[in-house]
């Protein structure tokens, strides 16, 4: 979606979608942390992408959308087909979709009548001029929330997770100095970011880059991944430095298209990290080798074993 759409969605989801709202969250998403550390007891071994890094942004997006309590296992149970399918079995993740449109449209009619302290209901309210959100703008808000919430912000972790534990060099510095970490998850997110490529793109006339040409109309991939190891702009870029300033990397995005939600996954993975460092000075890689997601879009784990 380009302007004059985008602009107007992106206005009135910003009036409801603040700073302000996400900084709020500072605090509820440090006790699920802790919460969910608690349950692994101090020493042990565990998944930490099913343990720890999978269900702390859930729960942060449940408690965003407003998801009552007693809705948030069939909530999980939906969600985690479509972000983790399995390509044997297509028919759940469409069953998973016909489940989530139904419960988003009763979600959206009861935050209609019944509106509460959650996002949900400031994006039904939010307007500029006499101008609203319609019923499929939200419908769509609501999924493109989940899911890039959810999905990018488990990886972000997971990756962080294991590129700490790769090298203890880094890992021991940023324990000594803890204050470093709100600026290391941007090379966290620049070293091995949750996204490999850029939403398509498609040249309104031709265009001849390296000698190339790319005909209007042709579909183009941007590779992310391959612009936040640019040595011209990242000396020495296949190193994790969290001494370095990675302003600048294309992680989440950029431009008019940048993330919203980008300072959310910042303060989750930030937090996530504090948290985990802070309990576990023991924690190291086990035996078993992590287990990646093979997907050509999504750069994640789906297991991430450790000792603790």
């Amino acid at each position: 979606m380009d302007a004059p759409d985008h602009t107007r969605i992106r206005r009135l989801v910003g009036r409801a979608f603040t700073l302000r709202r996400v900084e709020q969250l500072r605090e509820p998403v440090r006790e699920t942390a802790h919460r969910l550390l608690d349950a692994l007891g101090t020493h042990g071994s565990t998944d930490l992408i099913a343990s720890y890094a999978a269900p702390l942004p859930i729960t942060v997006i449940c408690d965003l959308l407003g998801v009552p309590d007693e809705h948030r296992r069939d909530f999980r149970a939906w969600t985690d087909p479509l972000v983790t399918p399995d390509p044997a079995r297509p028919d759940v993740a469409r069953e998973s979709v016909v489940s989530l449109l139904g419960f988003f449209t009763g979600l959206l009619a009861d935050k209609r009548k019944n509106p509460a302290d959650d996002l949900l209901s400031d994006l039904i309210a939010v307007q500029e001029e006499g101008d609203r959100l319609t019923e499929d703008e939200l419908m769509s808000l609501a999924f493109l929330i989940l899911f890039a919430g959810y999905e990018n912000t488990v990886h972000l972790i997971g990756n962080a997770v294991l590129a700490l534990l790769r090298h203890p060099e880094q890992l021991a510095a940023l324990r000594e100095d803890p204050a470093r970490l709100p600026d290391a998850v941007g090379e966290f997110a620049r070293y091995e970011g949750p996204a490999l490529l850029a939403i398509r793109r498609f040249p309104v006339r031709d265009v001849t880059i390296g000698g190339v040409t790319v005909p209007a109309g042709e579909t183009v991939l941007l590779s992310l991944s391959a612009a936040n190891r640019d040595p011209s702009r990242f000396p020495d870029p296949d190193r994790l430095d969290l001494g370095r300033d990675a302003a600048g990397h294309l992680a989440l995005g950029h431009g008019v298209h940048y993330c919203l939600g980008a300072p959310l996954a910042r303060l989750e993975t930030e937090v996530a990290l504090a948290a985990l460092l802070e309990r576990f000075p023991d924690l190291a890689l086990a035996e078993t080798e992590p287990r990646r997601r093979p997907s050509l879009r999504a750069r994640g784990l789906l297991a991430l074993p450790v000792t603790y």
